[in-house]
């Protein structure tokens, strides 16, 4: 995920960060932050532009980065296997090739995060109920519960907000979301897949001891 602050403004042009004395090739430091130049050029006016609920959103995109890494920690691994626990809860119990293809990863990365989750305690391989022949991987209770104890206070916070507007503005902000969603399934569907040859991403660093 691109983190973009919301408190990031666009630079001022030298001229005008700069008193008239002062010599202009000094202004650039060496550190200039390659990330907000980039911002900038394809952005261009539009990010100054923007409206306050943009901001807040980018900024609440950052705080569940920053959640879910902490998430990660308080269960003791990465954040691969964090998303393959996010899976197997909210869908059940899946085969090692489904949670693969829900991940985007090859089935043997996947066969090192099974082991992984198995390693820490938080999932199990266990035989298909129908097919014995079938491996299905099933999260464990106790880890369930400590990932939704975990959860609670940020589900059940978001949803008292709600307790401060009316109906009508509590209208506003679910339109508002549902299409922010719109925004992202067309983006989504619209990014072509990587070539054929595109080296594979890297691999997740091991889960802490």
């Amino acid at each position: 995920m691109i983190r973009m602050t919301a408190s990031r403004a666009p630079r001022p042009p030298v001229s005008a960060a700069v008193p008239d004395h002062a010599d202009p090739s000094a202004a650039a430091p060496d550190h200039a932050d390659p990330s907000a130049a980039v911002a900038e050029s394809l952005l261009g006016d539009r990010q100054s532009q923007m409206s306050q609920a943009s901001l807040s959103f980018r900024e609440l995109l950052t705080l569940t980065a920053d959640f879910e890494r902490v998430l990660a920690a308080h269960l003791s691994i990465n954040a691969t296997d964090l998303e393959a626990m996010e899976h197997l809860i909210e869908a059940g119990p899946l085969s090692p090739t489904e949670l693969a293809h829900r991940l985007g990863i090859t089935t043997a990365a996947t066969t090192l995060v099974i082991d992984r989750l198995e390693k820490a305690g938080h999932a199990a391989r266990a035989a298909h109920p129908s097919d014995r022949r079938k491996v299905r991987v099933v999260p464990a209770e106790a880890s369930v519960a400590r990932t939704f104890t975990a959860l609670r206070p940020l589900i059940f916070g978001v949803d008292a907000v709600l307790d401060d507007f009316a109906p009508p503005e509590r209208n506003a902000i679910e339109l508002y979301l549902a299409r922010v969603a719109e925004v992202y399934r067309a983006v989504i569907a619209a990014t072509p897949p990587p070539p054929a040859d595109a080296p594979a991403p890297p691999a997740a660093p091991p889960s802490p001891a």
